[in-house]
């Protein structure tokens, strides 16, 4: 069997997940991480090829981007370009249908396939959404997420002037309304009010009530799990009172690097062109036999 050969973008928090994930694939293979530096290599990178350029690699068929939300679309479009598939877990909502149309463009003209949006929310929470509001189509779906670590919004704020370190939790208030706790650790000689004043300007915090606390240290409130509770009221034909309720808890990276994995091997029964994770096939998540999944899951 020849095995899906993919490149790691990045190396933070979900990076180092995607290599788990990609080492208990049995249809991959990981042909080599893409950093911003060589210096100070993870002792865990020694078995592979580290480099700066995706072109240093040879061939990858599947580039797995694990940058944060805001860098994804320049390396996108450069490596579908290339001729090299993208999946990412871009996390504006807002900025979905924007993101899909430009690089569904460059991915039909190069032959490739993006698929965008593609961690567990954007991503494996949306199918769960899709499915529920098929089974119910009047009605109305609250998701609630945490209490927990959102990896977007910390990235958000640890690129803020003055930030040393962040985490930024999410406390649900219920019915989809959500409370943002900001930990911030900062360097000498920011303001707190300064960059207070960033964050809750930041559309990723703009439309939420935000708190932003200073502590000594983040690595002392740090914690990566998380979790999500979906629940749809509505009605299916003329029936009323249906309800749904779906409910997880995880560690977050380690989720979300593991829907990666799965999409990018969707990646490769696709078509030309760029997708969001209700356009495709759930089965072509899985690695294996069609006919096989089929007898087992249906």
């Amino acid at each position: 069997m020849t095995k899906i050969r993919a490149a790691i973008v990045g190396y933070g928090n979900i990076g180092r997940f995607v290599l788990d994930a990609l080492l208990e694939a049995p249809d991959m293979e990981v042909a080599g991480i893409v950093r911003r530096s060589l210096g100070n290599q993870p002792a865990e990178l020694a078995p592979y090829k580290v480099v700066t350029d995706i072109a240093e690699l040879g061939k990858v068929d599947v580039a797995i981007l694990c940058t944060p939300t805001r860098e994804v679309q320049v390396h996108a479009e450069r490596y579908l370009a290339m001729g090299i598939n993208t999946v990412d877990s871009f996390d504006i909502h807002t900025l979905i249908p924007a993101l899909r149309a430009d690089l569904g463009k460059v991915a039909r003209e190069h032959g490739t396939v993006a698929i965008i949006s593609a961690g567990w929310d954007p991503g494996s929470d949306s199918v769960v959404r899709t499915l529920m509001e098929a089974a119910a189509p009047k009605g109305i779906t609250y998701t609630n997420f945490g209490p927990g670590m959102s990896m977007g919004h910390t990235v958000c704020v640890k690129s803020k002037a003055g930030v040393k370190d962040a985490l930024s939790m999410t406390i649900p208030l219920g019915t989809g309304i959500h409370r943002r706790m900001v930990y911030v650790e900062l360097l000498p000689g920011a303001k707190l009010d300064e960059v207070t004043a960033a964050i809750k300007a930041d559309p990723y915090f703009a439309s939420d009530e935000t708190h932003v606390i200073e502590v000594e240290s983040v690595d002392h409130v740090k914690d990566m799990g998380h979790g999500v509770q979906m629940t749809r009221k509505g009605v299916s034909g003329r029936t009323h009172s249906q309800r749904f309720d779906f409910s997880m808890t995880i560690n977050n990276p380690a989720l979300t690097a593991q829907i990666l994995v799965g999409v990018a091997r969707a990646a490769m029964r696709q078509q030309p062109g760029c997708y969001t994770m209700i356009e495709i096939p759930v089965i072509d998540l899985l690695p294996g036999d069609r006919d096989s999944h089929i007898a087992h899951l249906v």
